[in-house]
C-alpha cells in the first residue's frame, strides 16, 4: 500500500507561529513517542525552505549529525559533529554557528532541535542563550523537540517561562488514521493512534511485529529514556510494573491501595499517584478525578484509569481484533477507553476531564470548561441503564449530556470532532 505524504494540522500552526510571530518566543513541540513530532518539523522545514527562509535542522541524537557551516564568514570555527554524548558544550557552540547564520539572510535562521532532552541542564542555558539573543537582537527563531511533556522535560524548576510558545503534538485521531491508513471504526479502537506502528496497513501488519512495535519503540523507549532517564524515579522496576498492570484497569475505578496490592516493593499511596502522574505526562495513562464542584474532593477519591491509546490495552494480551470484540466486557472497555483518550486527547489546557459517581450512580465521563458542563455515557452495545445519567443531570441541572454508541451518536461521528467543538455543540 502506497501512503502519500499526510501533514498533521499541527504543521501549519508551527509556520504561522514561526512565520506571524518571528523571534518573540521559542517554539516547544512536545508529545509522547511516535506520534510524528519529527515529521512535523521536518515538514514545515521543507515548506520554510521553499518560501526561502534558511533552516536547520539538527537532531541531538544523531552523533554524526554535522553543525551545518555559517556562509562567508571567515576565521568562523570549523563546525564539530553532535557526537555520541552530546553535552551542553555542543548546545552552546551549535547556538554560536547558528547565531553568526543568521546575521547572513535577512529573514534570519530558523533552528530546529530533535531530542533537546539528550542534553543535560538544556533547560538553563537555552534561557541564557535565548535572552543573549533578545538583547543583542540576533533573528534566530529555535524550535525545541522533545519526546515527553515540557514539565517532564525542564524539570520541577521551571527556567523558560514566558519564554516559549506550546505546539502539543497528540496522539493520532480517528480521523488521521482513517484517512492515512484506511482504518475501520473498529480497527482504530483496536490499533489506536500509533502511526508508525502500521505503516502499510493494518490488514498487511503481522500481529506480532505490531505488538513489538508497541513494546520495543514506545513502551521501553517511554520508561527508560523520557521518566526515568529524565525525572527523579527511586524504583525504576517498580515504574515498568505499574505501566504493565495499568492498562488492565482502564476504564475501570481503582484505589491506591488495590494498585498496592497488585506491585511488589510498592513503597506508599504517594509514590504510586506520583509515578501515575508521569505516565499521564508522557502521554501513556492518566488517573481522571471524579468530578464534584469542590475540586479538592475529587481529588480524594479512587481515580479512573484511563490509557492515552487503546493500542496499550490490546497490544499485551495477544488477542486479534475478532477475539478481542468477541470478549465482550474487554471489548467494552476498550471503546469506553478509546472515547475517555480522544476526549483527552483533543481538549484544550482550561478544559477538565472527569468521572462522576455517587453511589449506585455513575456517569462515565464528564467535561467541564467554565461554566459549562457536558456529561457523556458509552454505550459499547446491548442495554445499558441510563439511571446514572438521569440523576446526574437532577444534580446538575445546567449541565448538557450525550449518549455515544448504537441507538445514539454513532461512535465513528464522536471521534470526528475534538473536545471543544463537542462542548461548542452541545453548551454553547
Amino acid at each position: 500500500m502506497s501512503i502519500q505524504p499526510y501533514h498533521r494540522p499541527q504543521v501549519e500552526h508551527l509556520l504561522e507561529l514561526i512565520l506571524d510571530n518571528p523571534s518573540k518566543r521559542i517554539i516547544a513541540m512536545t508529545g509522547p513517542r511516535q506520534t510524528g513530532k519529527t515529521t512535523v518539523a521536518i515538514q514545515a522545514h521543507q515548506k520554510l525552505t521553499r518560501l526561502g527562509f534558511p533552516c536547520w535542522y539538527i537532531p541531538m541524537d544523531d552523533p554524526n549529525s554535522v553543525i551545518p557551516r555559517p556562509p562567508s564568514v571567515r576565521g568562523a570555527p570549523t563546525p564539530p559533529m553532535i557526537g555520541a554524548r552530546p553535552d551542553g558544550e555542543t548546545l552552546i557552540n551549535l547556538w554560536e554557528h547558528a547565531r553568526l547564520a543568521s546575521l547572513q539572510s535577512k529573514r534570519g535562521l530558523v533552528l530546529f532541535l530533535d531530542e533537546i532532552q539528550l542534553i543535560s541542564r538544556w533547560s538553563n542555558l537555552v534561557k541564557g542563550l535565548w535572552d543573549r539573543d533578545r538583547r543583542e537582537d540576533y533573528l534566530l527563531q529555535v524550535v525545541i523537540l522533545g519526546s515527553a511533556s515540557w514539565r517532564m522535560l525542564t524539570g520541577v524548576h521551571e527556567s523558560l517561562v514566558g519564554r516559549f510558545e506550546s505546539v502539543p503534538i497528540t496522539h493520532w485521531t480517528f480521523w488521521e488514521m482513517t484517512q492515512v491508513f484506511g482504518l475501520t471504526i473498529e480497527e482504530y479502537m483496536f490499533f489506536g493512534g500509533y502511526p508508525g506502528a502500521l505503516f502499510g496497513g493494518p490488514k498487511s501488519a503481522r500481529l506480532t511485529r505490531w505488538r513489538r512495535y508497541i513494546q520495543t519503540s514506545i513502551l521501553r523507549p517511554v520508561i527508560d529514556r523520557d521518566i526515568v532517564g529524565l525525572e527523579r524515579v527511586h524504583k525504576p522496576a517498580l515504574m515498568r510494573q505499574l505501566i504493565d498492570l495499568a492498562p488492565y484497569y482502564s476504564g475501570q475505578l481503582i484505589s491506591y491501595n488495590k494498585l498496592l496490592g497488585q506491585l511488589q516493593d510498592a513503597g506508599n499511596t504517594t509514590t504510586i499517584a506520583r509515578y501515575l502522574d508521569l505516565l499521564s505526562d508522557a502521554g501513556l495513562v492518566t488517573a481522571l478525578s471524579r468530578y464534584t464542584p469542590a475540586p479538592h474532593f475529587g481529588r480524594a477519591s479512587s481515580p479512573k484509569l484511563n490509557v492515552l491509546n487503546t493500542a496499550l490495552m490490546t497490544a499485551p494480551p495477544g488477542y486479534s481484533l475478532q477475539e478481542t470484540q468477541a470478549d465482550r466486557s474487554f471489548w467494552g472497555r476498550i471503546v469506553e477507553s478509546a472515547v475517555g483518550a480522544h476526549l483527552y486527547n483533543t481538549r484544550d489546557v482550561s478544559t477538565r476531564i472527569h468521572f462522576w459517581r455517587d453511589p449506585p450512580h455513575e456517569v462515565d465521563y464528564v467535561i467541564a470548561r467554565g461554566p459549562h458542563l457536558l456529561g457523556i455515557e458509552v454505550k459499547s452495545g446491548g442495554l445499558r441503564s441510563r439511571q446514572g445519567m438521569k440523576e446526574f443531570e437532577a444534580r446538575f441541572p445546567t449541565a448538557k449530556t450525550m449518549v455515544v454508541g448504537p441507538s445514539s451518536i454513532p461512535l465513528k461521528d464522536f471521534f470526528l470532532l475534538s473536545t471543544e467543538e463537542w462542548i461548542e455543540e452541545l453548551c454553547v
